[in-house]
């Protein structure tokens, strides 16, 4: 269920101060040379505030919410961190095989999205999605199985890393091809609507997605039929390895969503509090029949696109910016500051973890592999379907 504030607390807007010079946007002077990102806790100067007067990134000086959301947050997030750095190590070790996209450093986006909305909405994202059905409830032990393509896991071993589904926890996927979940999650949406379920579809990309044609068709049919989707891109920065600058003329992203005239703006990713905000009011538009909400999630991955890049488009300065700023410490310092827990049972959380991470691997490890006949399963509902064999 969507969380009640603890305590009203006025939000501090980080863009208080304006400034009336012209935007630029940072360029490079060849293909190889780095750019720098625009940070995305602090909003261009220029920029006008979003619909509605939304807030951005805050720093409450009291907790916005209460003890048990910013604990949940807090495991949430750490078990999403550390399952991930775990997969890092078992790739490496080549336990893992094929491709594995981490999604460490961008947590809050999940965790703060789950707190938001109600149980039976519906998820749906691209290929880095191990973090959202764990932050559902998935089973971790069904996820690194998954990851070990054992016939265990919660595609039954037949989907690995980038295709991750779970019915019972409402998530659609885990989908390859860049921006096509999109119109995928409109059509989900569209279900909701058509079977007057009052449920929503939050849909999840990247920020490369934002330049398929499939994006734009969708934005256009879920606004035509004000269909109840929060539509989120989670700008990292640099899609596949190429930064934003190189590859579109529009860098703030959720500008191409008021194109459609759909309510539209920027969240600072690496805050927990604003993204449960966010969500929550795109959440309550949807609800009332008044259609889509484009969020563009301002984020930052620790991690190169997949295990296979090295990420050389960044500098280390840059990556350790962002790393200051990491959305599970200052969850962690909000729950030690204002008492809501001792560092013993942060501590205690962290270990409880650590266990659930070593059993999915444990689990992992001793879980067959799928029989050859799966093959055959899954594909069409016709359980009977004429194959033709040899």
């Amino acid at each position: 269920m969507a969380e009640t504030k603890v305590k009203a607390t006025p939000s501090a807007s980080n863009s208080a101060k304006k400034s009336s010079s012209k935007k630029t946007t940072p360029k490079a002077d060849s293909a190889t040379e780095t750019v720098k990102q625009p940070d995305p806790v602090l909003p261009p100067a220029n920029d006008q505030q979003p619909e509605g007067n939304a807030p951005r990134a805050t720093s409450p000086a009291e907790p916005q919410f209460s003890k048990e959301t910013y604990l949940t947050w807090y495991e949430q997030m750490q078990l999403m961190r550390k399952f991930e750095e775990k997969a890092g190590q078992l790739y490496g070790q080549q336990k893992i095989k094929g491709f594995c996209h981490l999604y460490i450093g961008q947590e809050a986006c999940v965790a703060g999205a789950v707190s938001a909305l109600e149980k039976g909405d519906k998820w749906i994202t691209a290929y880095r999605d191990h973090a959202h059905p764990l932050a559902l409830g998935t089973s971790p032990n069904a996820i690194m199985a998954e990851l070990y393509a054992k016939a265990t896991g919660c595609s039954k071993g037949k989907g690995g890393s980038m295709h991750m589904f779970d019915k019972e926890v409402n998530f659609v996927g885990g989908h390859g091809i860049v921006g096509g979940q999109v119109p995928m999650g409109a059509g989900l949406a569209f279900a909701e609507k058509y079977n007057k379920t009052g449920k929503l579809c939050i849909c999840y990309m990247g920020d490369g997605a934002v330049r398929q044609g499939a994006l734009h068709e969708a934005f256009n049919m879920a606004m035509l039929w004000k269909l109840p989707v929060i539509f989120v891109v989670e700008n990292n920065g640099y899609a596949m390895g190429t930064s934003v600058q190189r590859t579109s003329n529009v860098t703030e992203l959720y500008h191409i969503g008021r194109g459609y005239d759909m309510p539209s703006e920027p969240v600072n990713g690496m805050n927990v509090e604003d993204i449960h905000e966010a969500v929550a009011r795109a959440a309550e538009r949807a609800r009332a029949g008044e259609g889509p909400t484009f969020l563009e999630f301002k984020t930052y991955r620790y991690k190169g696109h997949s295990m296979s890049d090295p990420a050389k488009y960044r500098t280390k300065e840059e990556l350790e910016d962002y790393r200051s700023r990491d959305a599970i410490e200052s969850v962690r310092h909000t729950i030690l500051t204002h008492n809501m827990a001792t560092e013993e049972q942060l501590t205690a959380i962290d270990e409880k973890i650590k266990a659930q991470v070593l059993e999915s691997v444990e689990f992992a490890e001793n879980s067959p592999f799928p029989t050859a006949d799966e093959l055959y399963k899954d594909v069409y509902v016709q359980q009977d379907y004429p194959y033709i064999r040899d």
